[in-house]
Protein backbone atom coordinates (compact mmCIF):
# COMPACT_ATOMS: atom_id res chain seq x y z
CA UNK A 1 0.00 0.00 0.00
CA UNK A 2 2.87 2.36 0.79
CA UNK A 3 4.31 1.74 -2.70
CA UNK A 4 1.02 2.68 -4.30
CA UNK A 5 0.88 5.91 -2.26
CA UNK A 6 4.45 6.77 -3.23
CA UNK A 7 3.69 6.08 -6.87
CA UNK A 8 0.55 8.23 -6.77
CA UNK A 9 2.40 11.03 -4.97
CA UNK A 10 5.19 10.93 -7.56
CA UNK A 11 2.65 10.97 -10.40
CA UNK A 12 0.81 13.96 -8.89
CA UNK A 13 4.11 15.80 -8.42
CA UNK A 14 5.07 15.19 -12.05
CA UNK A 15 1.69 16.29 -13.35
CA UNK A 16 1.53 19.40 -11.18
CA UNK A 17 5.01 20.56 -12.14
CA UNK A 18 4.81 19.91 -15.85
CA UNK A 19 7.16 22.12 -17.80
CA UNK A 20 5.48 25.07 -19.43
CA UNK A 21 6.61 25.51 -23.01
CA UNK A 22 6.36 29.08 -24.20
CA UNK A 23 7.33 29.95 -27.70
CA UNK A 24 7.62 33.56 -28.73
CA UNK A 25 6.59 34.64 -32.23
CA UNK A 26 9.46 36.09 -34.26
CA UNK A 27 11.98 34.78 -31.71
CA UNK A 28 11.22 31.05 -31.79
CA UNK A 29 9.23 30.91 -35.00
CA UNK A 30 8.25 33.12 -37.90
CA UNK A 31 5.19 33.55 -40.10
CA UNK A 32 5.71 33.68 -43.84
CA UNK A 33 4.89 36.90 -45.61
CA UNK A 34 3.23 34.73 -48.24
CA UNK A 35 -0.35 33.75 -47.53
CA UNK A 36 -2.28 30.75 -48.74
CA UNK A 37 -5.99 30.61 -49.36
CA UNK A 38 -7.26 27.11 -48.67
CA UNK A 39 -10.74 25.95 -49.62
CA UNK A 40 -11.82 22.57 -48.29
CA UNK A 41 -14.30 20.64 -50.40
CA UNK A 42 -16.31 17.49 -49.78
CA UNK A 43 -16.79 15.90 -53.20
CA UNK A 44 -19.73 13.51 -53.33
CA UNK A 45 -19.02 9.80 -53.84
CA UNK A 46 -18.46 8.88 -57.50
CA UNK A 47 -18.31 12.56 -58.51
CA UNK A 48 -14.55 13.04 -58.16
CA UNK A 49 -13.50 12.72 -61.79
CA UNK A 50 -16.44 14.79 -63.03
CA UNK A 51 -15.66 17.55 -60.52
CA UNK A 52 -11.93 17.49 -61.39
CA UNK A 53 -12.83 17.78 -65.07
CA UNK A 54 -14.76 20.93 -64.24
CA UNK A 55 -11.95 22.31 -62.07
CA UNK A 56 -9.48 21.79 -64.90
CA UNK A 57 -11.66 23.84 -67.24
CA UNK A 58 -12.59 26.56 -64.73
CA UNK A 59 -10.54 26.97 -61.54
CA UNK A 60 -7.22 25.68 -62.86
CA UNK A 61 -7.53 27.65 -66.10
CA UNK A 62 -8.28 30.78 -64.08
CA UNK A 63 -5.34 30.14 -61.74
CA UNK A 64 -2.96 29.64 -64.67
CA UNK A 65 -3.86 33.07 -66.00
CA UNK A 66 -3.52 34.66 -62.55
CA UNK A 67 -0.09 33.05 -62.20
CA UNK A 68 0.99 34.16 -65.68
CA UNK A 69 -0.06 37.74 -64.86
CA UNK A 70 1.80 37.64 -61.52
CA UNK A 71 -1.37 37.96 -59.44
CA UNK A 72 -0.57 34.72 -57.58
CA UNK A 73 2.65 32.82 -56.95
CA UNK A 74 1.31 29.27 -57.27
CA UNK A 75 -1.69 27.01 -56.80
CA UNK A 76 -2.42 23.35 -56.16
CA UNK A 77 -5.19 20.82 -55.69
CA UNK A 78 -4.75 18.20 -52.97
CA UNK A 79 -6.85 15.04 -52.80
CA UNK A 80 -7.29 12.71 -49.85
CA UNK A 81 -6.41 9.05 -50.34
CA UNK A 82 -9.12 8.31 -47.77
CA UNK A 83 -11.97 10.34 -49.31
CA UNK A 84 -14.76 9.28 -46.94
CA UNK A 85 -12.83 9.74 -43.69
CA UNK A 86 -13.49 13.37 -42.80
CA UNK A 87 -15.16 16.69 -43.42
CA UNK A 88 -13.39 17.26 -46.73
CA UNK A 89 -11.54 15.24 -49.35
CA UNK A 90 -10.16 17.95 -51.61
CA UNK A 91 -8.25 21.18 -50.97
CA UNK A 92 -7.84 24.05 -53.41
CA UNK A 93 -4.78 26.07 -52.40
CA UNK A 94 -3.57 29.38 -53.81
CA UNK A 95 -0.30 31.04 -52.75
CA UNK A 96 -0.13 34.85 -52.76
CA UNK A 97 2.99 36.97 -52.22
CA UNK A 98 1.40 38.59 -49.17
CA UNK A 99 -1.97 39.46 -47.69
CA UNK A 100 -2.21 42.68 -49.72
CA UNK A 101 -2.05 40.60 -52.92
CA UNK A 102 -5.41 39.02 -52.00
CA UNK A 103 -7.21 42.37 -52.08
CA UNK A 104 -9.71 43.04 -54.86
CA UNK A 105 -8.32 45.08 -57.73
CA UNK A 106 -10.10 46.37 -60.82
CA UNK A 107 -6.81 46.48 -62.71
CA UNK A 108 -6.08 42.82 -61.90
CA UNK A 109 -9.62 41.77 -62.77
CA UNK A 110 -9.52 43.64 -66.08
CA UNK A 111 -6.13 42.12 -66.99
CA UNK A 112 -7.36 38.64 -66.06
CA UNK A 113 -10.60 39.10 -68.02
CA UNK A 114 -8.70 40.33 -71.08
CA UNK A 115 -6.44 37.24 -70.94
CA UNK A 116 -9.25 34.76 -70.21
CA UNK A 117 -11.77 36.25 -72.59
CA UNK A 118 -15.25 37.32 -71.53
CA UNK A 119 -17.00 34.43 -73.28
CA UNK A 120 -14.78 31.79 -71.67
CA UNK A 121 -15.14 33.43 -68.24
CA UNK A 122 -18.93 33.50 -68.61
CA UNK A 123 -18.99 29.84 -69.70
CA UNK A 124 -16.86 28.86 -66.69
CA UNK A 125 -19.15 30.70 -64.30
CA UNK A 126 -22.20 29.06 -65.87
CA UNK A 127 -20.62 25.61 -65.56
CA UNK A 128 -19.74 26.20 -61.91
CA UNK A 129 -23.22 27.48 -61.03
CA UNK A 130 -25.06 24.70 -62.84
CA UNK A 131 -22.90 21.67 -62.04
CA UNK A 132 -20.81 22.17 -58.93
CA UNK A 133 -23.61 22.22 -56.31
CA UNK A 134 -24.57 18.68 -57.37
CA UNK A 135 -20.98 17.45 -57.13
CA UNK A 136 -19.58 18.99 -53.97
CA UNK A 137 -20.00 20.95 -50.77
CA UNK A 138 -17.57 23.68 -49.71
CA UNK A 139 -16.76 22.90 -46.07
CA UNK A 140 -14.34 25.74 -45.28
CA UNK A 141 -12.28 28.67 -46.53
CA UNK A 142 -9.10 29.79 -44.81
CA UNK A 143 -6.30 32.34 -45.20
CA UNK A 144 -3.11 30.96 -43.71
CA UNK A 145 0.57 31.70 -43.19
CA UNK A 146 3.33 29.11 -43.16
CA UNK A 147 5.15 28.80 -39.82
CA UNK A 148 8.88 28.17 -39.73
CA UNK A 149 10.69 27.30 -36.51
CA UNK A 150 14.06 28.91 -35.86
Amino acid sequence: MANVRMLLSALLLILSSAAVAELTPFEDYEFSEAVYTVDTIKVKPSAGDHYLEGLKATWSASQEIAKKLGHIEDYAIYSSITPESGHFNLMLVTKFKNLAATAPSKAKRDAWLKEMGAAKAKAGNKRALENYPELREITGSYIMNEITFK
